[in-house]
Order: structure tokens, then C-alpha cells, then sequence
């Protein structure tokens, strides 16, 4: 297969720059310390958060279905600090994509499932902009991934053809996805691994003078 110099990278945040924003540690986590029942709280949350992940619902709502059906023994206002605070930097990983950018002029964007106040709030928390040209997360578009039409999409609005491009994620049915459509993808399992592949492929950071 014949390798095109790439021009974009299409970037998961969740599990490559940052924690997931509401993973099932998280929700986990969240039962311990307000002390509820997290089996029934974890099927009312599967049955809202595909709904709720491409933005047809927003956190008053889902907070609402899942876990304030019924008085609890504490405030949303704090459950929402809570859930905000799961949100952490993987160590050094966005530092390394700005400088992987800066050198190598690449348009980056943000291909994520994401839920919208969360995402807003990560965004501005971690400075993202800094990094991502653009947005194409679940809550905006209405797609999520794997649904092929999101990748299709982000390719579209980049003016990227598939093969200028490398989608870069934690999940390998994600990756597996990419791959079938011709994007060249990076199944990412830490900063290391990643930094070897940007260099196998002629990609390394030259230090600044």
C-alpha cells in the first residue's frame, strides 16, 4: 500500500489527550461516593447515553432520567462538580500533539464522542483550542462513532481525501472502521507508542533552537 504524506489528523480525545469524560470508572466512582444503587443508575444510563452522547439530549435531561428520577441525598450542582472533575490530562500527550503540529503543519481535528457540556467544559479546562482546528464530536454533528458517516464527514469538512489523513484512537473497532474506509489509523495504547509510529512514518519533533 502506497503511503501519502499526510496533511490532517483526525484525533480522539477521550483515552488519547485526556481520562473519558464519563466512563464506567468514573460512574463507578460516582455511586461510591453518593451511595447509590449503580445497577439500576448504570441501565437508566445505557438506555439515555447514545441519546445524550449526539446531542438530542442535554445534561439537565440526562441527569434527570438517570440518576434525579427520585430525591437523592445530594445536590446536582454537586453531582455535575463531580462528574466535571473525572476530566484529566493524560501526562504529556497534548503537549506532544501541539508540538507535533507545529512542526509538521498539520490541520488537527477533534473526531470524539462526546456529550456537549462536557465537551465545552474540556475544551476550556485543557485549552484544546491550542491544538484542534475544528470539532466534528457526536453532540454537533448528530453522528457518533463507529457510524462510518462521522469519518466521511470529518474528511468532507477538512477537505481531506482518506488517504492525506491519520485517524488516531483508543478503541480498535474505531480504528477497524477508519482502516475500511482508507484512512490511514493509529490504534493508540500510550504516548510511546505513538511517538515511534509518528517517527517510522517521518514524522519527528525537532527541538527548538
Amino acid at each position: 500500500m502506497t503511503f501519502h504524506k499526510p496533511s490532517t489528523l483526525f484525533l480522539d480525545i477521550g483515552g488519547v489527550l485526556l481520562t473519558n469524560g464519563w466512563g464506567a470508572d468514573s460512574r463507578q466512582r460516582a455511586a461510591e461516593k453518593f451511595a447509590f444503587n449503580m445497577t439500576e443508575v448504570e441501565e437508566r444510563h445505557q438506555e439515555c447515553w447514545n441519546t445524550f452522547e449526539i446531542g438530542k439530549m442535554n445534561l439537565e435531561e440526562y441527569l434527570n432520567e438517570v440518576i434525579f428520577y427520585q430525591p437523592q441525598n445530594f445536590s446536582k450542582q454537586d453531582y455535575i462538580a463531580f462528574m466535571f472533575d473525572q476530566s484529566k490530562p493524560l501526562k504529556g500527550a497534548i503537549e506532544y500533539f501541539i508540538e507535533l503540529k507545529q512542526n509538521h503543519g498539520f490541520k488537527v481535528i477533534a473526531l470524539s464522542n462526546e456529550v456537549r457540556e462536557l465537551n465545552e467544559y474540556r475544551i476550556k479546562k485543557f485549552k484544546l483550542n491550542e491544538l484542534f482546528d475544528a470539532y466534528i464530536s457526536s453532540c454537533y454533528v448528530g453522528l457518533r462513532k463507529p457510524d462510518s458517516r462521522i469519518y466521511k464527514m470529518a474528511c468532507d469538512i477538512s477537505q481531506t481525501s482518506p488517504a492525506n489523513a491519520i485517524f488516531i484512537d483508543d478503541r480498535i473497532l474505531n480504528v477497524e472502521v477508519a482502516r475500511n474506509l482508507e484512512i490511514p489509523s493509529l490504534h493508540y495504547t500510550g504516548l510511546e507508542s505513538a511517538k515511534e509510529y509518528f517517527e517510522t512514518v517521518g514524522f519527528k519533533i525537532t527541538a527548538n533552537e
